[in-house]
């Protein structure tokens, strides 16, 4: 009985957790909306995102005792459903295609097609058990989908487009709901989140290796564009 108490309150921190990781990428969006461009940032988190915050909702309403996975998530769909938007709004012709048919591919089809397999096709525990494998694969590709991104700031030695908070929030929301898996012996919210945690951890190390304060960007600028004159002039 205490262990169950104790993961209800970490269920809760949990989705505190989460929904600020749902919102964090909102200053990135602001961003997008002022310039009224995506630039170099990817769309393929934001889909991965809505897919997997989809299938949890309709994993923690199937299995009983998990209703708070599916009520953070439930918020998550409706807030990466607006990123998306934005994304497909402000994004060149050929980005914007290209995340068109991704998101119809897996957030219309994938989707729509594992809910019908698994909801007429499986029933009980076999049902449960299949979404759960499935919620935590996806949950590979949600904390993978960073990656990406990451390879962006080792090659331009820069995070400007990898956002701090979505990083940290990854970090976080992959510690405390691994916690809350243990506590409740649920691999399916564990692996996956375990994986996040160290996903998040690798990001927040990146960070700290190429991060420049403002200053430092104007000095590499100067620096950068002292060197292409020389280049130019010899």
């Amino acid at each position: 009985m205490q262990a169950l108490n104790l993961s209800f309150y970490v269920g809760v921190i949990g989705n505190v957790i989460s929904v600020l990781m749902f919102a964090s990428p909102i200053p990135t969006f602001w961003r997008v909306v002022k310039s009224g461009s995506t630039e170099d940032f990817e769309g393929l988190p934001y889909v991965c995102t809505f897919l997997s915050a989809s299938l949890w909702v309709y994993y923690g309403i199937s299995k009983p005792g998990e209703l708070l996975v599916a009520t953070v998530n439930g918020l998550g769909i409706v807030l990466e459903f607006s990123y998306i938007t934005l994304f497909l709004i402000y994004s060149p012709p050929i980005k914007r295609i290209n995340a068109a048919i991704l998101a119809a591919i897996l957030d219309v089809g994938v989707l729509g097609g594992l809910i019908l397999v698994t909801h007429f096709a499986m029933h009980g525990e076999l049902r449960i058990d299949v979404i759960g494998f499935i919620c935590a694969g996806l949950s590979f590709f949600m904390y993978g989908s960073p990656l990406a991104a990451m390879k962006t700031v080792i090659t331009r030695k820069s995070v400007e487009y990898m956002p701090f908070f979505l990083s940290f929030f990854l970090f976080l929301n992959g510690g405390v709901w691994a916690f809350y898996a243990v506590l409740l012996r649920d691999l399916f919210v564990g692996v996956p989140n375990g994986v996040g945690f160290l996903l998040g951890t690798a990001q927040l190390i990146l960070y700290a290796i190429y991060y420049k304060p403002e200053g430092a960007k104007t000095m590499v600028g100067i620096e950068e564009a002292r060197q292409r004159l020389i280049q130019q002039n010899t």
